[in-house]
């Protein structure tokens, strides 16, 4: 019986000529298999309810096409009701990017980089909520690296203009959330460094504002590493970014738990003990040999449990293995 081969899908993804060390990408785009854009429009009824039903059987078999999977993940993630109708998601849509632009507008009073089109890579303040002026953090100054601290504008007054005055930053949801926008910022520089996608400024410093903005909402958990690459699909699967921001949210929704951290444990350590008791039933011989390695504690899949094998495989591959 004739299979069709498939179609490779790393063309959607460019990757930079340089980096020749990439994961090859197994994933490819079948016909009658791949939810297609064809299939994926036909599947809601003229009011704009969807069949979710077949449609999860068929990402289930064939994975969803690059051209729609930004709109499909909407739904995967629970932004969207399948119930809901087109008029109905359109004001939902409305409501959230506007709920966006007022959150990403409170950071940018609070850190006027926000916004910019610029990041930062360098600490700006102290624990203590002092302003750091060292010849690091001015050197970010330059727009022509894309980066950028403490633009003053004495007609927008902020903590982060107190700050430049040497002012102490006596709030301490602000001074906490301020600590972490350099290394935001360094995460930032190293995540997907391979996609030609992040040779765009525009493009790094979007996702740096997501997270920090995400970040300031986020009371409790903030920003941890590892959150730039559950991010980044979003990035470049959404062109809005208040979009990409919501599915980024919902997807945490789900994950934020690994990013709790205490004195005496990690969020993630409760699935490394459940992969463990997984693996000593359905593989005895491997835990026994992990083990015998030194490895019963399953410390090594710590990275793969919590960015969802994102640096395992290789872009394609892993949102593949997402879906």
């Amino acid at each position: 019986m004739w299979r069709d081969p498939g179609v490779p899908a790393d063309s959607f993804y460019e990757i930079r000529p340089e980096c020749t060390d990439v994961p090859i990408t197994r994933f490819k785009i079948k016909a009658g298999k791949t939810l297609s854009a064809r299939k994926w429009h036909a599947a809601f009824t003229p009011e704009g309810y969807l069949d979710i039903g077949k449609t999860l059987r068929r990402i289930y078999r064939g994975g969803v096409h690059p051209s729609i999977k930004g709109e499909v993940w909407e739904f995967l993630l629970g932004c969207y009701d399948p119930r809901s109708t087109f008029e109905e998601r359109d004001q939902i849509r409305q409501r959230r990017r506007m709920q966006y632009a007022t959150w990403k507008e409170e950071c940018r009073r609070l850190f006027p980089v926000v916004g910019s089109g610029r990041f930062i890579t360098a600490p700006v303040i102290t624990e203590d909520g002092q302003s750091i002026q060292d010849p690091l953090v001015l050197s970010e100054t330059n727009p022509a690296k894309g980066l950028a601290v403490l633009p003053h504008d004495s007609n927008r007054p902020s903590s982060i203009d107190s700050a430049n005055d040497l002012e102490k930053v006596t709030d301490k949801r602000v001074v906490q959330w301020m600590l972490t926008l350099h290394q935001i910022g360094l995460d930032v520089v190293r995540t997907d460094r391979t996609l030609v996608f992040y040779e765009k400024q525009e493009n790094l410093s979007k996702l740096w504002d997501i997270l920090a903005v995400y970040a300031w909402i986020d009371k409790d958990v903030g920003y941890g590493q590892g959150m730039s690459d559950l991010c980044s699909p979003m990035i470049i699967l959404l062109d809005d970014e208040a979009d990409a921001f919501w599915c980024f949210e919902r997807l945490m929704r789900r994950l934020r738990g690994n990013f709790r951290c205490t004195d005496n444990s990690v969020g993630v350590e409760a699935q490394l003990s459940n992969l463990a008791s997984v693996t000593q039933v359905i593989d005895p011989k491997l835990h026994k040999h992990l083990e015998h390695l030194g490895g019963g504690d399953y410390l090594f899949a710590f990275r793969m449990l919590m960015v969802l094998f994102r640096r395992e495989f290789s872009f394609c591959d892993s949102l593949y293995l997402w879906e």
